[in-house]
C-alpha cells in the first residue's frame, strides 16, 4: 500500500528574488479549498520543516485541502537573502499567486502562519480580498505592530500557548479585545493551557485545535 504521503511533491515557485523552495500537495477532490502555510523567523533557524509547520500544512491535508508550504528567500533551496519582512510578504504572496493558479476552482482560500510567518500571513491577508479564512499560531504582538488589522477584512483563529515565554499574555488579550469590538468578522482566540511558545510538549492539542477549526469553517461552504 503507498502512503498518500508519497503525494507531497518538492517544488520551486517563481519568487521576486529567484525560486522559492516549497512542499506542495494537492487534493483529488475537485474544487477542493486551499491553503499556505508560512514559516517562523528565518533568522531564528525556522524553516517550512519546522515541526509546527508541518503539523499544520498535514491538518489542511487531511481535511483534503490543496496545501503548500514554502521556505521564504535564503531558507533551504531558496534563493535571494533574508529581508526583513518585506520580500518575505513578496514571497508569500507568489507563492500564494502560484497556489491559485494550480488550483483555479478552490472553494476557500486560507492563510496560515507560525510565529513570524503569522505576521506575514497576516499581511498578506490585507492585500489578498480572496483569502476568506486565516490561522494565525503564536503570534508576538509585542515584538511585531499587529495594528495594520484594524479593520481585520476575515474572520480566522489565533492559537496560542498560555505558557508562551517569548509573549506576554497582556499583548495576546489587548490584541483580542480590539479584533473582537470588529463587525461582521469572529476571530477566535484558543489558549492551549501547558503550552509554550513552540509548543514543545503540546503539539497534539494544537493540532486537535486547528483540525476542529478547519473541519467547523469548511462545512459551512
Amino acid at each position: 500500500m503507498v502512503s498518500t504521503d508519497s503525494k507531497i511533491i518538492e517544488i520551486f515557485i517563481p519568487g521576486p528574488a529567484g525560486r522559492l523552495e516549497a512542499k506542495y500537495y494537492k487534493s483529488n477532490k475537485n474544487t477542493s479549498p486551499i491553503a499556505l502555510v508560512l514559516q517562523p523567523h528565518p533568522q531564528y533557524g525556522g524553516t517550512m520543516n519546522n515541526k509546527i509547520v508541518v503539523d499544520t500544512f498535514q491538518v489542511f491535508k487531511d481535511n483534503d485541502f490543496s496545501v503548500c508550504r514554502v521556505n521564504f528567500r535564503g531558507v533551504g533551496k531558496s534563493d535571494g537573502e533574508f529581508d526583513n519582512g518585506q520580500g518575505e510578504l513578496a514571497d508569500a504572496a507568489a507563492a500564494l499567486d502560484w497556489l491559485e493558479r494550480e488550483n483555479f476552482d478552490n472553494s476557500q482560500c486560507w492563510i496560515s502562519g507560525f510565529s513570524f510567518g503569522s505576521l506575514i500571513a497576516m499581511q498578506l491577508l490585507m492585500r489578498r480580498p480572496e483569502i476568506n479564512r486565516f490561522v494565525a499560531i503564536s503570534p508576538q504582538p509585542n515584538v511585531f505592530d499587529f495594528s495594520f488589522l484594524s479593520p481585520c477584512p476575515t474572520s480566522g483563529i489565533m492559537i496560542y500557548g498560555k505558557k508562551d515565554e517569548l509573549v506576554p499574555v497582556d499583548y495576546i488579550n489587548e490584541l483580542n479585545k480590539r479584533l473582537s469590538s470588529q463587525k461582521g468578522i469572529k476571530v477566535e482566540f484558543d489558549a492551549i493551557a501547558d503550552a509554550n511558545h513552540f509548543f514543545s510538549k503540546s503539539d497534539i492539542s494544537l493540532k486537535k485545535a486547528l483540525n476542529k477549526y478547519i473541519k467547523k469553517e469548511t462545512a459551512l461552504y
